[in-house]
This record gives C-alpha cells, structure tokens and sequence, in this order.
C-alpha cells in the first residue's frame, strides 16, 4: 500500500495510491483524514489521475525532526577519505548522528535552492523511515512495530560547509535540503533489508551512487533504537538511513533523480538562490 499528501487547487489531502488495472495508470483515491492522527480514516468516494489538471504531490509527511546517519556504509566512508573530505579511511564503529530541521523538508518536482553561501552542492541518495508511533527507549527488537512506512530522500549536502561546521548545520540543514518522496510504501510492503538505490543525473544513471541497504553498517532496527534512546521520535518523524556509495556534484539547472527499488522516484531540479 502507498499512501500519499497531495494537493488539489493548492488545498494539501491525504490519499492511498491505487494502480488501476483497467489502464495500468495510478490514481490517488481521497481519504477523509489524517493517517497519522491515530483516528481512522476512509476514503471520500473521489479519485483523481496522478496528472490531472490541479493535482501535485507534496512531500509525504512534514517531520517535526528529520535524524541522518552518516557513514553508515563503508563504501561511502572510503569515497568520503579518498576525495578528502574525511580523515577516517572507513566506517566507523559508532553511529554518527545528525539532523535536519523540518524546514529543510520539501516534496516531489519541488526546486531545491543553491544557497549562495556554498559552490559545491553534493547529491546523496537514501532511504527513509517515516515513523508511525511515539517511539521511547525502544528495543532493537520492537523497534520495526514503531514504523509507518518508507520513502525516497536526497541528502543534500553543501560539501565545502561540511568541513567548516562540526555539526553541520548549515551543510545539511538548509532550506530545501531535505526532499521527500514521492509517496510512503507501508512497512510489510517493503523488502527494507535489502531496497536497492540508484540515482539518476539529468537522466543519466549514475552508477557510483547505486547501492543497496543489504549493506547497511547499522541496520534499521539498530538505527531506530539508538535514536530513540535520547530523543522522542513522533509518528511522521524521518530517519534517513545513510547514502550507498559515492555523492557528487549538482550544478543550477541540474534534474536529480533518486529511485528506490519497491518505492518509486524522487524528482527534483536545482535552482540558483
């Protein structure tokens, strides 16, 4: 199952995505609530054509807090030494844990702004948690009972910041920094240890940023009950899971792309501040 926000004549809504077996096309069937709100909800009767004149698909959840693991493959850590932006030939052995406001959070076909400030914009494609409970002190066990669903994310990061600021606040947590989508795919939907991530760069496949979270170094489970041991995680709150491979270089007028197998395709178009 696939649930998404949408906006209909800039009015946000909430609604499953159903693929019509008619015309293989999908359609957002309309619900009358909010899926996170702990009440139940139904759908209106309305159904609309992801094209339709008026329709745009918003970012799927708007997070109060938005958590990321760094290094968390071994692949990206040796990138990271290898082009000099880290002293750590490898992972390391304990998670390194940042944030993002949810300021930060912006949805599908949304432009993401080049800040002045920075002239090198990096790519790094990810899998994301959307939590559906509040989550406290949480076992690795139980961990996965907390989880709504999963989505698609592009970890922006403005790479000659990065190295300025040790808590990289203004490297990852920029306006428009953090996109999200295009839709959350239910927990039991996903084949979420071993999703496979790609990423495409004005429509060419990028094969150094591919990956799959098989190679996780801290599982998702782990993830979720690390965080939770020192912070709250609310239901629409966001985990991004840590980026594959190699990141690289966007430019203004750059289209990026992140694709999850199971999920669905992230879209998005960089323009200048």
């Amino acid at each position: 199952m696939r649930l998404a926000r949408f906006s209909l004549n800039d009015s946000p809504r909430y609604a499953f995505v159903q693929t019509d077996e008619a015309d293989g096309k999908d359609y957002l069937v309309e619900l009358d609530g909010h899926p996170l709100s702990g009440g139940q909800v139904t759908p209106t009767g309305n159904r609309y054509p992801l094209d339709a004149d008026g329709i745009r698909l918003l970012s799927p959840v708007i997070p109060s807090k938005v958590y990321g693991l760094a290094k968390n493959y071994e692949a990206h850590a040796q990138f990271m030494h290898e082009a000099g932006h880290s002293e750590i030939a490898h992972a390391p052995e304990n998670m390194v844990i940042f944030t993002k406001p949810s300021t930060s959070v912006i949805g599908p076909d949304d432009p993401i702004v080049y800040p002045a400030c920075s002239k090198d914009m990096n790519f790094e494609p990810e899998v994301a948690v959307v939590m559906g409970r509040i989550a406290k002190n949480v076992s690795v066990e139980n961990a996965m009972d907390y989880v709504l669903g999963f989505t698609c994310v592009n970890d922006v990061t403005l790479r000659d910041l990065q190295g300025l600021d040790p808590t990289w606040t203004r490297a990852k947590g920029f306006d428009t920094s953090c996109p999200l989508g295009p839709w959350i795919v239910m927990r039991d939907d996903l084949n979420w240890r071993d999703a496979k991530i790609s990423f495409t760069l004005n429509g060419e496949d990028v094969p150094m940023a591919s990956g799959t979270t098989a190679n996780l170094i801290h599982g998702i489970p782990e993830q979720i009950a690390a965080i939770s041991s020192f912070s709250t995680l609310l239901p629409g709150d966001v985990i991004m899971t840590g980026t594959p491979n190699a990141s690289g270089h966007l430019d203004p007028g750059d289209e990026a792309i992140v694709h999850v197998e199971g999920i669905g395709s992230l879209r998005n178009v960089i323009v200048r501040a």
